[in-house]
């Protein structure tokens, strides 16, 4: 059993020591809290659980936190992959709703397992999701100071349950001051993927993520027979043509956890019930 999780880039927001000591503190407790999840429930039941409390969790761009578009919304999206069924659900631009990422759990059940927009955020409300604002000051003086971030902002989980089964789960708050539609990587099958063999969540610029196709590929090679490495280190070499700004969290089936970006510093944390890493 092993998890790792992400919380999107260390410049995504400030820079100081006490938000990187925060943040390092705030993934390790995640991290471990999630491994103890998955002791009792499987990989798909806790990538849900793990991106949720980081949703619930103001130092990440995901649920509450979430950046705000040029028009003044928060439009969140967030999607969700189980590795032994290859099925994937998803909410694009959802809107007032606290954890997209249980959304898209409760779309996994249904025919039409993608939603966007007013259709996915009045799908929530007709299944019990309360109307809830996710936006925080430090958000709103951002976008009334036109304080453009980074737009790297992103969270994550990959877990590997006792019965070695692989679930992966991607949420995201946008990039900020983007125009109303954009599309983001996160509820694409570029930003979070898996099957049987492994199991990839992206965080970064949604745009080069997509062009990169990255999560897929690196699924792609590692059942095609590439070690988890090698497939990481392919995909990555195709960012560079066009500096495509991302970072990746994955698990293999055979237990193998890595992680890289193409830019410092992704924020990122991992454990086996032994050992423990987080992002320096």
């Amino acid at each position: 059993m092993k998890v790792i999780i992400h919380g999107g880039f260390f410049s995504e927001s400030s820079t100081n020591l006490e938000t990187k000591i925060a943040k390092q503190q705030a993934l390790l407790k995640v991290v471990k809290d999630s491994y103890l999840y998955l002791k009792s429930h499987s990989a798909l039941e806790t990538v849900v659980y793990a991106v949720s409390l980081l949703e619930d969790n103001e130092l990440f761009n995901a649920g509450i936190g979430s950046q705000i578009q040029s028009d003044g919304k928060i439009r969140m999206s967030a999607s969700l992959m189980d590795g032994s069924t290859m099925k994937m659900s998803g909410v694009i631009n959802i809107e007032e709703v606290k954890n997209p990422i249980q959304v898209a759990q409760v779309l996994l059940n249904y025919d039409d397992k993608v939603l966007g927009g007013s259709g996915a955020t009045k799908f929530a409300r007709q299944h019990g999701f309360k109307k809830f604002s996710t936006e925080i000051p430090q958000r709103r003086a951002e976008y009334e100071a036109k304080l453009k971030a980074n737009g790297t902002g992103t969270v994550g989980c990959v877990a590997l349950d006792n019965k070695g089964k692989i679930a992966v789960a991607t949420s995201t708050g946008g990039k900020g001051f983007e125009i109303p539609g954009r599309i983001s990587d996160s509820a694409t099958v570029a930003g979070n993927y898996a099957n049987e063999f492994c199991g990839v969540s992206l965080t970064g610029v949604g745009e080069d993520i997509v062009s990169g196709a990255v999560a897929a590929k690196i699924v792609t090679r590692v059942t095609d027979g590439f070690t988890i490495e090698k497939a990481f280190e392919k995909t990555f070499n195709e960012l560079k043509p066009f500096d495509g700004f991302a970072g990746a969290i994955a698990i293999d089936s055979k237990g193998n956890i890595h992680h890289q970006d193409s830019h410092p510093s992704m924020v990122f944390a991992s454990f086996d019930g032994v050992k423990e890493e987080v992002f320096n």
